[in-house]
């Protein structure tokens, strides 16, 4: 991503309003904010709590906060004083886009609810991402990731032969961000077509992962009438130990494991009609791989890399963090860039993954201070600078 010092991309012009926090609403609103639209961040008087989660800091802002709030604006605005509401239903009335994370019913009692923002801006797209939907047994229960992680049923399948195992990564809130990204992305499309009406959209972190994590599994239960098939992919999903490290990769095709036997010097085991042919390798897998493993540990990890690829068996290696950032193709994409604000100060961020042959997306805006741009977007929306100062005095907006 380059930076500029405006915003660039397909979404140029359209205002979303994000009253989220944390991860899942923010990675949605990045996403717009790094096609071009304008974002405004509405945070509470002491700020999105990711502002201060994580074990790294600089100038009072966490390196978390930095990752999920690039090229937004932020606004004060505290929704529970007086004239709180009042303030965010003219931005909202305004604006192409509202975004909001909380549990089911607290926006309606906030004075910001998709009925009271549609009376007002019938165009607008209201995306509300919740942890089980806006009804339902669980709704007005708090979802956190780990909770949502062990509803839906891969925890077991990660712990293999040993107890559940959830992913060390917020995995289920980033893919309904993106899901939520998706979906409003959609309905601006359908916004276009259908004469300008706008709606509402859920996007329940249970389904979005579910929908996001489960098709294999679920393929192994497809059709009710037949008994469920073996979703267990602990062979097929595993890393080698090699001499010094280790690898991960696979070899089905027949033309692949002819270029592995190449490898690691074992072209012996083409002529075994154990494993010749894929079908009979998938009835002998433990025989196989058992061998596989102690030729593996033969070689070290960059080696049998390099082997691997050159006689065409898809093999990489199993970096640490350091290693991702200094491998070839990381720097090549791009997908890792580095910022330096006017300080001098640098900060690493991860690109956009999507890539557009014109209007691209750019980096234009560094992850803001508290309320760094309250007074500009209210001014922008047609609050003169007497109801400013009055506000700011109520403790309204700051």
């Amino acid at each position: 991503m380059e930076r500029r010092t405006g915003a660039t991309g397909p979404c140029v012009g359209y205002r979303v309003i994000d009253f989220t926090t944390m991860v899942s609403g923010p990675v949605c609103t990045q996403y717009l904010a790094d096609l071009g639209a304008d974002v405004v961040k509405v945070e509470a008087p002491v700020g999105d709590p990711s502002r201060v989660t994580g074990s790294t800091h600089r100038k009072g802002l966490s390196g978390f906060f930095a990752q999920l709030n690039r090229n937004k604006r932020s606004v004060v605005i505290d929704l529970r004083a007086d004239g709180g509401p009042d303030v965010a239903r003219r931005l909202a009335a305004k604006a192409d886009v509202v975004v909001e994370n909380f549990r089911p019913g607290v926006a309606d009692r906030l004075g910001i609810g998709y009925e009271t923002l549609r009376a007002l801006n019938p165009r607008l797209i209201y995306a509300a991402i919740s942890g089980f939907g806006p009804s339902g047994p669980y709704s007005a229960h708090p979802a956190y990731d780990h909770i949502l992680q062990g509803l839906t049923g891969m925890m077991p399948i990660q712990g293999g032969e040993e107890e559940p195992r959830m992913f060390q990564s917020v995995v289920v809130d980033k893919a309904s961000g993106l899901a939520a990204g998706s979906a409003i992305l959609a309905a601006l499309l359908g916004r276009e077509r259908s004469g300008g009406e706008g709606q509402r959209v859920d996007v329940p972190m249970l389904d979005a992962y579910a929908a996001y994590m489960l098709p294999e599994s679920l393929g192994s239960h497809a059709y009710p009438e037949l008994p469920a098939g073996n979703s267990n992919t602990s062979q097929i999903f595993r890393t080698w130990k090699t001499r010094d490290g280790f690898i991960v990769g696979i070899a089905v095709q027949d033309s692949q494991f002819q270029g592995l036997c190449r490898a690691i010097e074992r072209e012996d085991l083409l002529e075994d009609e154990r494993f010749a042919r894929m079908e009979a390798r998938f009835q002998h897998v433990e025989e196989v791989y058992t061998i596989l493993q102690e030729e593996f540990l033969k070689w070290d990890t960059a080696e049998i890399v390099e082997r691997a690829r050159h006689f065409g068996a898809p093999f990489g290696p199993v970096h640490d963090f350091e290693g991702f950032l200094s491998d070839p193709q990381t720097r090549h994409n791009g997908t890792v860039f580095e910022v330096a604000d006017e300080a001098g100060d640098v900060t690493r961020y991860l690109t956009h993954a999507a890539r557009f042959s014109k209007e691209a997306p750019s980096f234009h805006l560094e992850p803001p201070s508290l309320g760094q741009h309250t007074d500009e977007v209210l001014e922008q929306v047609g609050f003169s600078a007497s109801e400013i100062q009055s506000l700011r005095q109520s403790q309204s907006v700051g």
